[in-house]
C-alpha cells in the first residue's frame, strides 16, 4: 500500500476509487474497500481511496472535544489490510469544500485516472453535498466513469457508523465498539516515564502517550491486551485523572499493568487493545483501598481474558 499526500503524486494508470473519511475503517467500510479491491485487481485496475485531514467536521464546524477513532497512519495501514494499492491523504481546507462536485470528480478523472467511482448509498461529495448519487451517476455519463453504489452494513439492523462507535465508547461499551469496528478499539503510542508510584504500590505499570486528538474510552478500569514487538500480553488499564492522588492539572493518564510480565518497555511503541470495562474511575479513601480494588480488577480482568476471543 503506497500513502500519499498530493494528487500530484498519484501513481498512473487505471484506477478504481472511493472518496471519504472513513474515520475508524469499522465493518461497513471494510466491506466497501475489500469488494473495490477485489473488483479492480479482476479488471487489471489500481483500487485506491482518497480521504481527508483534518476531518471536513473539524474544519467546516470545530471540534471541542478528541473526535478521531484512528490516525490519518493507522487509517491508512487498515485500508491496505483491505486490499487497497494507494491511498491519498488529501489536506481538508475551506478551499477544497467550495469545489464543485463536477471541479472535484474532474481532478479525479484527469490527476488519479478514475474509470469506476465506489460509493455508499447515502454518499454525497462537493460544495453543499451536491455531489449525490444520481448527480455522480450523471457526471459519469458525461466524463467517462461508472459509479458503483454499495447497501449500508448492518448489526442488528442498525447500520454501522463512526458516530455510533464514538457514542459506544463515550459509555465505555468497548464490546460494541469492537463489534462494529471489527476489531477491539486501539490506541497506540510510546511507553513513557509517569511518576512510579505503581512500583511503591507492588503494581508496576506502563503510562501510554497518546494522540491527543484521538477519542478515548470513557474513564474508567478496562481489561486490555498489549502488542509490543510481536508480543501480546494480557493487561488492565485505567484512563482517567487518579482522583486517589494530587493532579491538579487534571491530567488524563492512560496506565496499564501487565499481567505476568517484568521487564523494561521505555521508548517501546505498544498498542494497548481494549477488551471489557471492568469498572468506572472512582476515588479511594486510602492508598490501601485502592490497593485492594486493583488486586481485584487483576483478577477480575484475568477471568475476563481467559474467556475473550
Amino acid at each position: 500500500m503506497k500513502h500519499i499526500r498530493s494528487l500530484d503524486e498519484f501513481p498512473r494508470g487505471r484506477t478504481y476509487l472511493t472518496v471519504g473519511s472513513f474515520d475508524g475503517v469499522h465493518r461497513g467500510h471494510q466491506g466497501l474497500l475489500s469488494a473495490l479491491a477485489q473488483a479492480a485487481h479482476q479488471a487489471g485496475a489500481q483500487s485506491a481511496v482518497v480521504t481527508f485531514f483534518p476531518h471536513p467536521v473539524a474544519v467546516l464546524r470545530g471540534l471541542s472535544q478528541p473526535y478521531y477513532l484512528t490516525s490519518p497512519e493507522e487509517r491508512a495501514r487498515l485500508m491496505g489490510e483491505c486490499g487497497i494499492d494507494v491511498v491519498l491523504t488529501l489536506p481538508f481546507t475551506r478551499e477544497l469544500a467550495a469545489l464543485s462536485a463536477r471541479e472535484f470528480v474532474t481532478l479525479l478523472r484527469e490527476k488519479a485516472g478514475m474509470e469506476s467511482l465506489w460509493v455508499g448509498y447515502d454518499f454525497a461529495l462537493g460544495r453543499n453535498r451536491e455531489g449525490n448519487v444520481p448527480a455522480l451517476q450523471r457526471l459519469g455519463e458525461e466524463l467517462g466513469f461508472t459509479v458503483h453504489v454499495l447497501p449500508p452494513v448492518a448489526l442488528e439492523d442498525i447500520p454501522v457508523s463512526s458516530s455510533l462507535i464514538r457514542a459506544a465508547l463515550e459509555q465505555g461499551d468497548v464490546v460494541s465498539a469492537a463489534r462494529m469496528l471489527g476489531r477491539p478499539y486501539t490506541i497506540e503510542g510510546a511507553v513513557v516515564h509517569g511518576d512510579a508510584r505503581g512500583r511503591t504500590l507492588n503494581i508496576p505499570t506502563i503510562n501510554i502517550s497518546f494522540w491527543a486528538e484521538q477519542r478515548l474510552p470513557a474513564f474508567g478500569v478496562y481489561a486490555c491486551r498489549v502488542e509490543v514487538e510481536g508480543l501480546v500480553l494480557d493487561a488492565v488499564a485505567n484512563i482517567g485523572i487518579r482522583p486517589t492522588f494530587a493532579n491538579p492539572n487534571g491530567e488524563v493518564r492512560l496506565e496499564a499493568h501487565l499481567l505476568d510480565f517484568s521487564g523494561d518497555l521505555y521508548d517501546r511503541t505498544v498498542r494497548l487493545q481494549f477488551v471489557a470495562f471492568l469498572r468506572p474511575e472512582r476515588r479511594f479513601e486510602s492508598v490501601e483501598a485502592l490497593v485492594a480494588q486493583i488486586q481485584q480488577d487483576i483478577q477480575h480482568a484475568r477471568e475476563v481474558l481467559t474467556h475473550a476471543a
